[in-house]
């Protein structure tokens, strides 16, 4: 058991910490299977919650007041459940997504999402755009939420054809009687946002040109649509960041000449006013009362920051996190006043949950563990580390060392974060403590190219595709390994996206280190990779294709560097047992990527295992083949890399 006090308060939360059994003797299914909990929503009002729990590969959303009472149930069934949204006390929008088959599209599937209005006073289940002329029943964004004549609307981005051409477009949904209209006609094919007032009516757009690399924002001054900026931005679109401190301006996030980020409002009239700490706030928090922004999210280095202008709207925050001292503490929602606060409490003991916090009550009520059949004992410890590349670049990163295991001469699994420009945190992961329970210390470093830890250590990971973004992981494990922590003869990488191609650069590229690697859908063959993109947009230029070719280092696809790092063109060098897993429906790296490792390996002679996923995206997001993966791993480390 553990024990948290809030602030000021005599009632304590108290949770249980579950069986005293070992690491080793929590199934991987514990770890593997779809979270319990995947969200809690609480309403405006602060007197329901929308919870949404898993049963085997079942979503079901359920509403329910404070004290337990069920209020409404939605079975979502093995449907892909992304996000929930009250639009009032009696309406939620539900957003979910699947994979579509697309001719056009290279490895035949698109992900598509979708948005449904669930009337908890009559159980009626609405599709936004479901039978929208001209349109496409898909929607681009999570809607904008107005109460307009007392009624709850929803402003919806959506795909409208003229000239059989799809143009992002605006459409008004009014939730009570569910008449939708087109709130706006003025889109064009490059918008690719709106934003709209406290009335409902759109006062900015973005809009992104893909082969000149330009942004502009405009803007409804006067009653017509203006011009208000337009920057040369060739690695994609600013897009729009919501409203400013006022409600009413409109707020971007920029990139100056020095490739620093900052927060500008756009006044009413197209002036330009730039917000003092608005590089230090990542996720935006806004007031759906009035839409001003309150503050954000950050997180430097291992530290989770919330700021915000208001001291009031700070006081609370401040006096949320007091409940749970020493545990990481994230906003999951919380009520029109801000006197509800549901928070996710991610322990180091017990690992992470649900807490409503009452503040006028003063009372701390636990609502339930997100990975519930993980108990205390299935709970690895994670300490940060810091090490020096061999550049003298320094790398942070954390180490999970197997829960009841003298830290000395470990087996060790390398387990590289996607993006690249994504980047691991502190606090409980199911992948590590996954395979931390089955005896493995687990490195995840956030090598050079990872975001959060400023401009020059993203841009430090330019064109080191399988140079020094790859040879960081390296010198993570001789770091651990001068220390005696782990066994260096002893060392496997696995990841998943960017992280499976460094899997498989590990046996191609920077060979020596490990007995073997998984990559889980992570591209193989670079060229192919961005020949494929192309072909899928319809262009030879475009935002993506720039991203890529900058951090792989490329000046086009003909570039001889392109096939220098694709593990694919380089089997022969393999020496090492590869186990490729990759999902049928992935939309960001098609299946074709592991299949063409997989012949290349074979026809080379080198030993390779492959398993594909039947029915699952990049995320794995399904339970049952979220289960498979994480199996197949176990199993192909505990061959190739005993932990004993």
């Amino acid at each position: 058991m553990f024990l948290k006090c809030l602030a000021a308060a005599a009632v304590c939360l108290v949770v249980g910490a579950g069986s005293v059994a070992a690491a080793q003797d929590v199934p991987l299914a514990a770890y593997g299977r779809l979270p319990t909990l995947e969200g809690v929503e609480i309403s405006p009002d602060g007197d329901m919650l929308a919870v949404t729990v898993t049963n085997g590969e079942q979503r079901v959303l359920t509403v329910r007041k404070l004290d337990g009472t069920m209020v409404a149930g939605l079975n979502m069934g093995e449907g892909k459940l992304r996000n929930v949204q009250w639009a009032s006390q009696d309406h939620l929008l539900v957003f979910s997504s699947q994979a579509t088959k697309v001719r056009e599209v290279t490895g035949g599937v698109q992900e598509y999402y979708m948005a449904v209005d669930f009337n908890l006073a009559t159980g009626k289940q609405t599709a936004l755009l479901g039978n929208e002329k001209s349109a496409m029943n898909v929607v681009l964004s999570m809607p904008m939420v107005r109460v307009m004549d007392g009624a709850p609307h929803a402003l919806v981005e959506g795909v409208r054809f003229v000239d059989n051409v799809g143009v992002n477009t605006l459409y008004r949904i009014n939730l009570a009687t569910g008449v939708t209209r087109v709130a706006d006609y003025s889109g064009e094919p490059s918008t690719d946002s709106w934003l709209v007032d406290l009335d409902g009516k759109p006062v900015a757009m973005s809009l992104y040109n893909q082969e000149k690399g330009v942004w502009t924002l405009k803007m409804k001054i006067g009653g017509r649509w203006q011009d208000v900026d337009a920057i040369n931005t060739p690695m994609g679109s600013y897009g729009l960041s919501g409203f400013g401190r006022d409600g009413k301006s409109v707020l971007v996030r920029l990139t100056n000449d020095k490739n620093e980020t900052f927060l500008r409002e756009y006044g009413a009239d197209g002036s330009k006013t730039e917000l003092a700490q608005g590089d230090q706030l990542d996720g935006l928090l806004h007031d759906p009362s009035d839409l001003r922004l309150l503050g954000g999210v950050s997180l430097i280095g291992d530290k989770l920051s919330y700021t915000f202008f208001d001291p009031k709207t700070q006081a609370t925050w401040d006096a949320v996190t007091r409940a749970f001292k020493n545990e990481r503490v994230s906003l999951a929602s919380w009520s029109r006043d801000r006197r509800k606060v549901v928070v996710e409490v991610d322990s180091a003991a017990i690992g992470p949950g649900y807490a409503l916090v009452d503040l006028d009550a003063k009372t701390a009520k636990w609502l339930g563990m997100i990975y519930r059949d993980v108990p205390a004992a299935g709970v690895s410890p994670v300490r940060p580390i810091r090490y020096k590349a061999k550049d003298g670049l320094e790398i942070t990163g954390y180490l999970t060392l197997p829960r009841g295991k003298d830290p000395k001469n470990l087996p060790l699994v390398v387990l590289p974060h996607g993006g690249p420009e994504g980047r691991d945190t502190p606090g409980f992961d199911w992948w590590s403590q996954a395979l931390a329970s089955r005896g493995y210390a687990v490195l995840q470093p956030n090598f050079r190219g990872s975001e959060g830890f400023g401009w020059d250590f993203i841009a430090a990971g330019f064109g080191q595709w399988g140079k020094a973004m790859q040879t960081d992981l390296s010198d993570g494990v001789r770091d651990l390994a001068a220390q005696g922590l782990i066994d260096p003869k002893r060392v496997c990488i696995v990841g998943a996206s960017y992280g499976g191609y460094a899997a498989l650069a590990g046996a191609t590229l920077d060979k020596g280190v490990y007995r073997c690697a998984v990559s889980v859908a992570g591209p193989s063959d670079l060229k192919r990779m961005l020949a494929d993109e192309n072909r899928g947009r319809r262009s030879v230029d475009n935002s993506t294709l720039r991203y890529w070719l900058r951090f792989m280092g490329a000046d086009g696809l003909k570039d001889p560097d392109l096939v220098a790092i694709s593990p694919a063109r380089l089997a022969d060098k393999v020496e090492i047992p590869i186990l490729l897993i990759h999902g049928k429906d992935d939309t960001v790296v098609p299946l074709v990527q592991s299949q063409v490792m997989a012949s290349a390996l074979k026809q080379a002679g080198k030993p390779v295992e492959f398993v594909s996923l039947d029915g699952e995206d990049h995320w794995l997001s399904s339970g049952a083949t979220r289960l498979t993966m994480l199996s197949s791993v176990v199993t192909f480390l505990e061959k190739n890399n005993p932990p004993n």
